[in-house]
Order: C-alpha cells, then structure tokens, then sequence
C-alpha cells in the first residue's frame, strides 16, 4: 500500500463543500478578513471522540479568530449525517460535508472502513489538520490512523499563537532526497 503524503509548505488545494444549509465554498479560503485558514477533517457523526473534539475545539474559536485563523471542519458523512450528528454538536464554527475519497487521498489522510453498518455506511478519513497561511501553503499539518491520536487543543492554539506573533518559519520542509 502506498499513501500520499502532503508535505508542509505545499500548496493547499481548493475544496469546495456544503454546509447543511446547501451554502458552498472553498475550505482552503479563510473568510471575513482572515488571512490564515484551519481546515478539521473529523471522522463523521458516528465517532465519539470526534464530537468530543470538536466541542472543545468549539471553546478555542475566539482564540483563533484573535489570531486572524478562520476554522472549518468537514467529513466524509451525508448531508443526512451531518444534520443528525450537529443535534450533539455546540460548536461555532461551520461544518461542511461530502468529502469525497479522493479529496481524503489529495490531502494524503488515512482512510478506514466501517467495522459495521451500525457504525457507518461508507469508508471515511481518519482525523486531520491543516493550518494554511497567507500564502496558501501548508504551514502546520497533523494526520493520525485513528481516533485516539489528535493534537493537544491547548498545544495546539498556544502554538498557532507563538507562530503567528514571532513569524515562525514552516517546519519539516528538509528534502528528503539530498
């Protein structure tokens, strides 16, 4: 098996998703008058520990926005699902849906299938983040093979604030093939 993978500093690719209320845009643009973009791709409304996630995440928003970040979140789930799973939701961020398989592959994400259709009904992304700078390139990148595995909120946000207020280079860009 072999697997893509993104590499910091690389330009992000545009996404175009829906939210539940059938308005579009593209993942990779931050909106209204940010200039840095996180995207959260989360496993879908059938993962615990994704809703878990996601609502403390929901609590580092102002943070974010102190910080000039817009954040979004999306998963391979229905428009169905997302409307089912957002009644266990409180979040303030938008939510987006329809993450096709090659999207999850271009953004070299590890994907699963369901151990069950009780579980869900379609193979899905393991979880993801990508912070996007000015430049729209890939400043910060987190993939993990299963739920267990995610980035310290707290970490994360205190991280994204050090790196935006001392100009703090992308990491992890040595080439592999000098």
């Amino acid at each position: 098996m072999t697997t893509f993978k993104f590499e910091a500093g690389a330009t992000f690719p545009s996404i175009i998703k829906a939210n539940s209320e059938g308005l579009t845009r593209d993942l990779s643009k931050p909106l209204d008058g940010k200039d840095w973009q996180m995207i959260v791709v989360y496993r879908g409304r059938h993962c615990p520990l994704c809703t878990r996630f996601l609502n403390q995440l929901a609590n580092y928003k102002l943070r974010l926005d102190a910080i000039n970040i817009d954040l979004v979140v999306v998963s391979g789930d229905s428009k169905e699902q997302l409307q089912e799973h957002k009644s266990r939701l409180e979040v303030n961020f938008p939510l987006f849906y329809g993450l096709s398989l090659e999207e999850m592959k271009s953004l070299g994400l590890y994907i699963s299938h369901p151990r069950s259709q009780q579980e869900t009904d379609h193979p899905f992304s393991e979880p993801g983040l990508y912070v996007i700078n000015e430049l729209g390139t890939l400043q910060v990148v987190d993939i993990s093979n299963n739920p267990f595995v995610r980035p310290d909120i707290e970490n994360l946000v205190s991280g994204l604030e050090w790196i935006r207020n001392n100009d703090y280079p992308i990491r992890g860009t040595f080439p592999y093939d000098k």
